[in-house]
């Protein structure tokens, strides 16, 4: 299994002038890379093995290319291809997408050394600090404030420089499928210890068991967003201060970017940690996006990073995590299966035809659970009725607010 550790790094001056010029030379390199691809026949066009193979021949004509080094020069050349890849995917599905443009100095914001071409010192560092060294660069001091999983080998290491005029660090890691924890078997499951999820607009999160997670509130962020971005409408562009003033709204922005992943990633970790089995709504995000109102409660959910942490965790925690079929669970009703059309404003589920009544989003997220149960090839428990799974009556649903969450660093229930 593949993942990824990332540090904040506090490069001294020399090295931090070091790391830009490292940055400039492979913006240089990647943009080299495109105009040797653009401008080859399109019945030639050279692959990621040809082109690396041309490095030694560009290293020669232009010596700054010799300033690099090798592994992270072909990770350059690796990642216009894979950038190349990406858009004739996109291209396959019906997306109109251009070409590939020329990077900008603010647009390549980070260079990969594959294999080689670093080193982590764990103990030169003190009160949880190390230190990572750069060929090419030199010594840079990080906060380690998680050390690298023993079973866990560094694959590569990237630094970034961010918007913010902050540099960061992240080690590529990789686990051996034995040293990651078994799944519980398939066949054990049941509603005990399996949950579904509705991701709503109410609540963040309704479990099937009874449990609602609050939204996030940001209104005070994006207030401090608005007024810092009309500040920079009013100064010059390309000015010393509106730099200044960039970075700031930059960091108002990455402030709400972390905000939302640290309580995402509290609220995944809990799940992953308390359940056999987590089911959850396959979302079409990018029609969600498209679609009229509420666009930015949507974007702020950022669900598809939610499902995706889900996914990312499942492996190092032994949990299934199964995506189902949206289209319907709100409809539907989970003690009998009849579809009764609601209204958004309409937040009780009462079916006309077996007279079952509990919370929308409760009877959205029981049948999340069971079409989970089905999607594993496991019959819905005949002899499990549905009101054993949650909350019938509104009362009854536990509900933990957003900040209980930020507080203590789980769900709390």
């Amino acid at each position: 299994m593949e993942h990824s550790h990332r540090y904040r790094a506090y490069p001294e001056q020399e090295v931090a002038e070091g790391l830009e010029y490292q940055l400039n030379i492979h913006r240089q390199l990647y943009n080299h890379v495109r105009w040797d691809y653009e401008n080859s026949r399109e019945d030639d066009k050279p692959s990621e093995y040809e082109q690396n193979n041309k490095l030694p021949e560009w290293k020669r004509k232009w010596p700054v290319f010799t300033e690099t080094y090798s592994k992270a020069a072909q990770a350059t050349v690796a990642r216009f291809h894979r950038n190349l890849s990406s858009l004739r995917e996109r291209t396959e599905k019906g997306y109109n997408v251009g070409r590939l443009k020329r990077q900008s100095p603010s647009d390549y914001r980070s260079v990969t050394y594959n294999q080689s071409g670093f080193d982590l010192d764990e103990k030169r560092g003190r009160d949880r600090y190390a230190y990572v060294r750069f060929s090419k660069v030199g010594w840079m001091k990080i906060r380690y404030h998680r050390p690298i999983p023993e079973h866990a080998s560094i694959k590569e290491a990237t630094f970034k420089k961010e918007t913010t005029g902050e540099w960061f660090i992240s080690f590529g890691l990789e686990t051996d499928d034995a040293d990651l924890p078994d799944r519980p078997d398939v066949n054990s499951l049941d509603a005990s210890n399996s949950v579904g999820i509705d991701l709503g607009i109410q609540n963040y999160i309704h479990t099937s068991d009874g449990k609602t997670v609050d939204w996030l509130d940001l209104e005070d962020e994006y207030e401090r967003l608005c007024r810092e971005q009309r500040k920079l409408s009013r100064k010059e562009h390309g000015s010393n201060n509106y730099e200044k003033q960039r970075q700031e709204v930059a960091k108002v922005e990455r402030h709400i970017r972390r905000k939302v992943l640290d309580y995402q990633h509290k609220i995944t970790t809990c799940l992953v940690r308390e359940y056999d089995a987590v089911f959850v709504e396959n979302l079409d995000i990018a029609g969600m996006l498209q679609g009229d109102g509420n666009a930015r409660n949507k974007q702020d959910a950022a669900w598809r990073q939610f499902i995706t942490l889900l996914e990312y965790k499942a492996a190092l925690y032994g949990t299934h995590v199964v995506q189902v079929e949206a289209r319907g669970t709100t409809k539907e009703c989970a003690s009998c299966g009849v579809e009764t059309a609601k209204p958004i404003w309409v937040r009780e589920h009462s079916c006309p035809s077996c007279g079952f009544e509990t919370d929308r989003d409760a009877n959205a997220a029981i049948n999340v659970l069971q079409r989970g149960f089905s999607e594993l090839g496991l019959g819905w428990p005949e002899s499990t009725p549905v009101e054993t799974v949650a909350a019938t009556d509104t009362t009854q649903i536990e509900s933990v607010t957003a900040s209980h969450v930020v507080e203590t660093g789980n769900l709390g229930v």
